[in-house]
């Protein structure tokens, strides 16, 4: 096996920022629970030295592992008995409070000074090597939490700075302040989305990424797969563990163990040594059961070949369930300030809506790959959880109704008396070169029988001739008209608005972020590659670039994303007005979110 013989821990610049650690970290958290009982403290300080013993030298800690700072007085106790300067101590702070059905987040100056105070206490140190911001308190600028770090790091109480589970525009931000050292996220063979958007940013940034979970929670340890879960495990609450999704990822297991065999190592040294060989600024924190199995990690090669062989072992669109479920599933995360989603009138009908919409179409494809199923439903629920309740489909939205197939499916685990689904009809074929379209000039009238059939409660139309709108509102009231509009995209301003206000009709925008221009200048290459559409095409794109930095300029004035702030601009443009943005992620669909709290005043819209 791969532990047989003694191994020197390689050493590597976590960083652009100077910080040196072990190649392989250690992740405390388990000392002091959740996923199985607390360990002895005689144990757990016994297991640290042991680690340290074994080359590790880069510990991580937060200040919410255990109850009342357990997992940092336990580290503190071990340290006193290791010397000081050979070890770099990593902690984290930001989750305020942790209730049975959500985490409560905070972000504010004055917090990240008691935070780290308290910390250093608890810890028994002078300095903290890496201190990371927990999880992201978007109702507080992160300019004025990375301030208050970049003091404490002037004062010489801590060393570096780090962001954990953070949007790349917020990484951006955040960097911008004070330089960041290392992004600390979940990342391994099961859980790889952070390869899409967060790995490149860091790189871009010169920024070190700290995966945690490299063994999937477990799974690729195999004691999950082979014995029952403990009771009191964390895990028995999450999605990937439980019912049938873990009879199905029991599968990825065996896979894993079958190519561990080839390789002379067992399937956890396998899946850390992929993470570890997924680039040089790559430091994962493996937790503390099977410490020497997972040290022999370091010690496994892999060529390009096992790396891909690996990567195919265990696709995306096989993984059943999504990453994390309970009190700290994303969409339960509130914020200490948080402001509750606004709820509007759209339209004169008496529709009551979420004043932010989701526009389910990206889940199934066009702008990109389809999501899998699971995680495509865990979008819908998470956006649900943060207040959003009007959900947009179609029926020509992926292939043979994918997408209202997939909103269906959401939509059985939300109460559905609270939710506004709407979905369109009329695009009958849609070929390389054309659409073709269907409906009689009768098909108002039937609209109305099915609304006084119950089948419909409302009637919209989408991209629509304002003479066809007065003609249609003629038939049967229409509650909303959908159409394109964001700061470059604003020709509607001059007759679809005002015969839509002048009929008490409500305004759908779709695309309020510019078809993703205003998402970013990576994701404005993104669709250059990837769109035949004018605006992200030669030299159309290379001038529309410049509208993205200006953007950006503006934003950081107001402490948001570009993304938010275009949202926010066409929140801001009446009461009647419930924009729909898209996305595929998580982290996007926070930004999104957030641009509820963007304030603006006349002047600055």
């Amino acid at each position: 096996m791969a532990d047989a013989v003694e191994l020197e821990m390689p050493r590597v610049k976590l960083g652009s920022q100077g910080l040196e650690v072990s190649k392989l970290g250690f992740g405390c958290m388990g000392l002091t629970g959740p996923y199985s009982s607390p360990v002895p403290e005689e144990e757990g300080i016994a297991i640290i030295k042991e680690a340290f013993s074994k080359g590790v030298t880069f510990f991580d800690s937060s200040d919410i592992y255990g109850t009342d700072h357990a997992n940092e007085y336990l580290i503190g106790k071990a340290l006193k008995q290791l010397p000081r300067e050979n070890v770099q101590l990593a902690t984290k702070f930001g989750i305020y409070k942790i209730e049975p059905t959500k985490i409560i987040v905070k972000g504010t100056p004055e917090y990240v000074r008691s935070c780290c105070e308290a910390s250093l206490k608890c810890l028994q140190v002078d300095y903290i090597d890496l201190y990371y911001v927990h999880r992201i308190d978007t109702t507080v600028p992160i300019e004025e939490t990375m301030g208050e770090l970049k003091k404490l790091v002037e004062e010489g109480k801590i060393k570096y700075v780090g962001l954990s589970e953070a949007h790349p525009e917020t990484i951006r931000r955040a960097h911008a302040v004070h330089p960041i050292t290392a992004v600390q996220q979940e990342y391994s063979l099961w859980t790889r989305d952070v390869e899409d958007d967060i790995i490149p940013v860091c790189r871009e940034l010169g920024i070190g990424i700290v995966p945690y979970s490299p063994v999937g929670r477990g799974l690729f340890a195999g004691k999950a797969v082979i014995e029952s879960l403990p009771a009191n495990s964390f895990l028995t609450t999450q999605p990937r563990f439980t019912g049938e999704n873990f009879e199905k990822n029991k599968s990825i297991y065996f896979r894993m163990e079958g190519i561990a065999k080839k390789h002379g190592c067992s399937p956890a040294q396998l899946a850390i040594s992929w993470v570890l060989h997924q680039g040089d600024d790559i430091v994962p924190i493996p937790g503390i059961k099977n410490l020497h199995d997972n040290i022999g990690s370091v010690r496994v090669k892999l060529r390009e070949e096992d790396i891909k062989e690996l990567s195919d072992a265990v696709p995306a669109s096989e993984v059943a369930g999504q990453r994390i479920g309970g009190s700290f599933i994303t969409h339960h995360i509130t914020m200490a300030d948080a402001v509750e989603m606004p709820r509007v009138k759209l339209g004169s009908q008496g529709l009551e809506v979420s004043k932010l919409g989701f526009g389910c179409m990206g889940l199934t494809g066009v702008y990109n790959s389809p999501v899998p199923e699971a995680e495509g439903i865990a979008i819908i629920n998470e956006a649900f959880g943060k207040g959003v309740t009007f959900f947009d489909t179609s029926d020509v939205y992926g292939m043979d109704h994918a997408n209202e197939y997939l909103v269906g499916k959401a939509l059985k685990q939300l109460p559905r008396e609270i939710i506004q689904l709407a979905t369109k009809f009329g695009i009958y074929k849609i070929e390389p070169t054309k659409i073709t379209v269907k409906g009689t000039p009768e098909y108002m009238g039937e609209l109305k029988k099915l609304a006084e059939e119950g089948k419909i409660k409302y009637i919209g139309l989408s991209e629509a001739h304002p003479e066809t709108i007065k003609r249609a509102h003629a038939v049967h009231p229409i509650t909303a008209v959908q159409q394109e509009y964001s700061l470059w995209t604003r020709d509607i301003e001059d007759d679809i608005i005002p015969v839509c206000r002048e009929l008490g009709i409500g305004i759908v925008p779709y695309s309020p972020v510019g078809r993703g221009l205003l998402l970013g200048f990576k994701r404005c290459e993104w669709k250059m590659k990837t769109t035949t559409h004018p605006r992200f095409t030669g030299e159309n794109f290379e001038k529309n670039k410049s509208i993205y930095f200006r953007m950006e300029g503006i934003a950081k004035k107001h402490g948001c994303s570009p993304a938010q702030l275009a949202i926010s601009w066409v929140l801001h443009q009446g009461y009647d007005i419930v924009p729909i943005p898209g996305t595929t992620k998580i982290n996007n669909l926070h930004d999104n979110i957030g641009s509820v709290r963007v304030k603006l005043t006349e002047k600055k819209t």
